[in-house]
């Protein structure tokens, strides 16, 4: 969805944005994402033993990782054209019901809950998230994700 301004965007609290395209969780995402993170838990990153001992067997993403594609599927979903820089803000109420195993598709799921001005020229925005699973009915991740957007 496409919005002229702030003002424009603001019809929008409340409401549900469209579905995002799926993205594929690849084995090469996890092992950057263990590198950028310096977490290296064998579940993530070692496939041949995630495939004999883990009880998923098969390996999975980290949890985080579901967060940080918070950005990506709400930058997919929403441009506010008078919109100059955007940051994260925070995270409310993560959670993650469900792993994410290597090559799964995740998708999400976006409300606008609240929206507040901020400062003279940006607001901040309370978006409602679920990362979903293809062909899993629990979803990945659920929570506030919190954004600045400054005019």
């Amino acid at each position: 969805m496409e919005f002229k301004n702030f003002a424009e965007f603001k019809g929008m609290e409340g409401k549900q944005l469209p579905v995002s395209e799926w993205i594929t969780v690849t084995q090469e995402m996890i092992n950057a994402f263990a590198e950028a993170t310096l977490d290296f838990q064998w579940i993530h990153i070692d496939v041949e033993k995630a495939n004999k001992f883990s009880p998923f067997k098969t390996p999975i993403a980290h949890g985080f990782m579901s967060v940080s594609l918070l950005s990506k599927f709400v930058e997919s979903v929403v441009v506010i054209k008078s919109a100059k820089m955007g940051i994260n803000y925070g995270l409310n109420k993560v959670r993650f019901p469900h792993h994410v195993a290597v090559n799964s598709k995740l998708r999400a799921k976006i409300t606008v809950a609240k929206i507040e001005d901020y400062a003279e020229n940006a607001i901040k925005t309370f978006w409602d998230c679920t990362v979903e699973i293809e062909g899993v009915e629990k979803p990945a991740c659920v929570g506030q994700f919190i954004t600045l957007t400054f005019e």
